[in-house]
């Protein structure tokens, strides 16, 4: 499920072991992009961080469909099939509208989210392309054209972080070779009420 070693859950011991129960779904499930953090729990901690507070949080005001709907389609763009996967199944659960999240996809996968998004949302979605795929080319009109289209600043920062956090995803996920092998696609921790919850489900 990765190129480097990995611990297993149930050999598991001492910090490993309790952040394994933390993240772990059904079954004692431990997604793999988790897993491949297993030789140094610290990073797994601090990953499990950015990723609860930047895409799971109540403080959060962009919708959280919209939020996973971004990370599928920088997944996309950066050609990481692991996590295009799983957040696809996650704003399938979220919309609960299967033919939008098909044509949301569809769109993202032709390069051209006007297909499915108009206004903020498809500024958004400009932003994110720009930020993932030439991020020194992003200048200040990108971010005037998400408020002109009516974003405050409080929600532009939002997408600009959950488009960076999954940049660094993509690149973990890529970068060690990780594969869904073994995975529940679409478990996410989803009491954004509380932070310190990273359990999935």
């Amino acid at each position: 499920m990765t190129w480097i070693a990995t611990v297993p859950y149930a050999e598991a011991t001492g910090r490993l072991k309790t952040l394994y129960d933390r993240v772990k779904g059904p079954d004692d499930n431990v997604d793999n992009i988790m897993m491949a953090h297993s030789l140094r729990p610290h990073s797994m901690e601090g990953h499990m961080h950015l990723y609860k507070y930047v895409l799971h949080h109540t403080g959060n005001k962009v919708p959280k469909w919209m939020l996973e709907a971004l990370g599928v389609y920088v997944s996309l763009i950066n050609r990481c099939g692991y996590c295009v996967e799983h957040h696809f199944q996650g704003l399938c659960r979220l919309l609960a509208d299967d033919g939008r999240a098909d044509a949301i996809r569809g769109a993202f996968e032709a390069g051209q989210p006007e297909r499915a998004f108009e206004g903020a949302e498809l500024e958004m979605c400009r932003y994110a392309e720009k930020l993932t795929s030439d991020p020194a080319a992003v200048a200040e009109a990108d971010i005037e054209a998400m408020r002109a289209a009516g974003l405050d600043d409080g929600r532009i920062l939002e997408v600009n972080q959950v488009v960076s956090y999954f940049c660094y995803a993509n690149r973990t996920v890529l970068g060690l070779g990780v594969t869904t092998d073994g995975d529940v696609l679409g478990l996410s921790p989803n009491q954004s009420e509380d932070p310190d919850n990273w359990s999935h489900s």
